[in-house]
């Protein structure tokens, strides 16, 4: 069975620190501080409100599956899901280790990182363990 890679993200000014945070198996999402939402992708202007006054936060890592679709006609098979953080962001991203016929919406995830072809550390999430 061939192992399954994953092309190296794009990485900008703007979302450096997001992918340090992600080698270093943290996983970072964006708090505007005029507003006090928090939001996913990283960018620099809050989608909200419109403020420059963004910061980092470490999130907690667990969510739950909020949509998700298996892709059967690959070499392997993977699972692709939208996974709504605790932090009430929606991430787009892959489940791993997780029996593909067992996946469910609202099933409890946490995250875990995969590396990139070229070795970066990619945000992936799994069931969580009891």
């Amino acid at each position: 069975m061939s192992k399954h890679t994953y092309p190296d993200p794009d990485i900008s000014v703007e979302t450096e620190a997001y992918w340090q945070a992600a080698n270093d198996g943290k996983l970072l999402v964006k708090k505007c501080d005029a507003c006090g939402k928090t939001h996913f992708y990283p960018r620099s202007i809050c989608p909200c409100c419109f403020s420059n006054e963004t910061s980092w936060m470490e999130a907690s890592g667990k969510g739950h599956v909020y949509s998700y679709s298996v892709m059967r006609r690959a070499k392997q098979p993977y699972a692709i899901a939208y996974v709504r953080l605790e932090e009430d962001v929606t991430m787009l991203t892959n489940l791993v280790e997780a029996d593909l016929d067992e996946l469910r919406v609202e099933m409890p995830v946490e995250v875990t990182f995969r590396k990139s072809e070229s070795g970066q550390a990619l945000p992936v999430f799994r069931p969580l363990k009891d």
